[in-house]
Formats: C-alpha cells, structure tokens, sequence
C-alpha cells in the first residue's frame, strides 16, 4: 500500500479528535498539515486541542494553522451540547510544547499543495470554510489536489436540521463551492457514520487500562450525547470523523454510488445534501427545474464491524 500524503481539516472536537489520531499512527497515512477552522468549538479551543490530540498520538511535528473563526455568511455556532464547552467533552490533556503555524490555514494549505511533489488529498471533517478560501483564492493549487474526502452531508436524514447534516449545515455556502471546484469528491456521510461504533465495555475498559493513548480514546469514546426526546446523555460510541480516515486505506469496506448531488442554500432545507439516487430523470428534467449537480462519490454503506477493528487495531488497542 503506497503512502498517501493527505492535509486534515479539522474543527476538533471528540470525533475529530479520534480521527487525528487514527491518521497521525495509520503507516499508510502521511499526514503533511492540519489546519483548523471554528465548528465544534471556538477558532481557539479546536487549535489548543488540535495541537494536545497531537501529543497524545506522539505524532511527529506536523505543521498546525488557525482559520476561520466563522462561516462564510451565517453567524457563528458551535456544538458543545455535543461535544462540551472545552470541544473534548471535557477530557483533560496535559500542556502542550506545540505551538500553531504563524499562517493561516489557507497559506499553510497553499504552500502544502505547491510544495507537494505528488497530489495530495483534502480529508475535510469540519466545516468547509477554509477550504472554499482556498479553492477562491488559490485556483492554481486546484491540479495538486487528488480528491477531497470529507465527512459531512447525508443522503436521507440530517442531524443538525431533519435534513442537515451539521458540517455543511454549518456553512453551506462553503460546501457548496468546493463541491463545484471541479476536483474529485468523496462524501462520507451519515449514512455510513452512524454504524461504525464501539461497544461501550471496550470503551470503558480502555478509559482505565494501562495505555495512556487507550485512556484518552476510552474518554472520547465514553462521551455521552444529549440525542433522546428528554435530553438525557446516552453512550453512543461513534469513531465519528475517525471513519472518513478509514475510507482512505479501507475504500473495500464501503459500499459506493457516484450520484449527482447539491446543496440546499435557502428555507428549512438550508445546509442539506440533495443526493438524487434515482434511477431515471423525473419531472424536474422534463420541465426544466434540475439546477446545478455536481456528480461525486457517496458512501451509502459501510462494513461497520470492520472500520471499528481497523480503527482500534491502528492504534493497538484491540487487546
């Protein structure tokens, strides 16, 4: 398996937290840049623990940059009701030596690209803020970029809306435009986020175990989210954002459509994935109301059992 050299967007809170350190140990995984936008925590907060979740992988000095602190056109919010107020649902991480790059995120992602001798892929598992700047502001890095791969969107239900799901729900504007970038995109959504889990017993007996790296995965997977009617805090045990990453070196394990897909910009439907899976044109076509699609590759299944050994395994923590 060749290495594959990626740059990681991330807005760091649990789920992003598990998949940085699944990329920072996986060998087939070449992690070049972080860069950080604000989505589950504040610009500030996803940076200090971006750079924490860095250590505890013991990851070499991969270079971190800040960007933006808000979505391109909606007001700011985070999700701490999922992720807590410190984005880590309160894991306590010891200081970190690290400090940010001293440029942006879209300077880092540019000099990243440019100075790459072989296309890289954009693994996006924030918002996409700082990646439709980029595409914007730097069309010349365009030819560097292999594909992007980001967790985001849905082909049936939402989670932020009914039928949002919260990244691009987050900034839908910013999705929209990297979807028509004209680079090749990978949409790893609900649909496949939703089933990879880890059973609570080994959540729990990690968060105790002897590992330092178990203990930190053991809390983050032990994060409780407020998702019933009563708002009482339930165990999920989602690797969340950490399965975007498997698809790079397990693609075998999904189930794939390349479908035309959109987003919504305006009413309810504001932040949704339309992902027209049918099988014949309908009356929009006929009466001339299809709009603008853009055709990408959708995971619509996933080999759930399988991404969570992957995961686990990776980080030596199967038992």
């Amino acid at each position: 398996m060749r290495t594959l050299p990626v740059i990681l967007d991330v807005d760091t809170g649990v789920d992003d937290a598990l998949a940085l350190l699944f990329a920072a140990t996986h060998p087939a995984i070449d992690v070049r840049a972080v860069t950080c936008v604000a989505g589950n925590a504040p610009l500030e907060q996803v940076v200090d623990n971006t750079l924490r979740i860095l250590d505890a992988a013991n990851a070499p000095a991969i270079p971190v940059a800040a960007g933006a602190v808000r979505p391109l056109l909606a007001a700011p919010r985070v999700a701490s009701h999922v992720h807590g107020a410190d984005g880590l649902g309160g894991l306590t991480l010891p200081p970190t030596s690290r400090q940010a790059a001293d440029v942006s995120a879209v300077e880092l992602m540019r000099r990243t690209l440019i100075d790459s001798a072989e296309p890289v892929t954009l693994v996006a598992l924030a918002p996409q803020t700082n990646l439709a700047l980029l595409v914007r502001t730097h069309p010349e890095v365009l030819e560097k970029i292999e594909r992007i791969v980001f967790m985001g969107g849905s082909a049936s239900v939402g989670n932020a809306t009914a039928v949002a799901e919260f990244n691009v729900w987050h900034d839908p504007e910013a999705a929209a435009i990297v979807l028509g970038a004209g680079v090749p995109v990978f949409m790893y959504g609900l649909d496949v986020f939703n089933q990879v889990t880890v059973d609570a017993a080994i959540a729990e007996t990690l968060a105790v175990g002897d590992s330092p790296l178990g203990r930190v995965v053991g809390a983050l997977l032990g994060n409780r989210v407020a998702l019933s009617e009563d708002r009482s805090l339930v165990y999920t045990g989602l690797i969340g954002d950490a399965g975007a990453v498997c698809a790079l070196v397990a693609p075998d394990a999904l189930v794939v459509e390349r479908r035309p897909v959109r987003v919504e910009l305006a009413g309810y439907g504001r932040g949704q994935t339309v992902v027209d899976r049918r099988r014949y044109s309908g009356e929009d076509a006929i009466h001339g109301g299809v709009g603008d699609w853009t055709v990408i590759d959708v995971a619509v299944d996933v080999d759930a059992p399988r991404f969570a050994a992957l995961f686990l395994e990776t980080l030596g923590l199967s038992g």
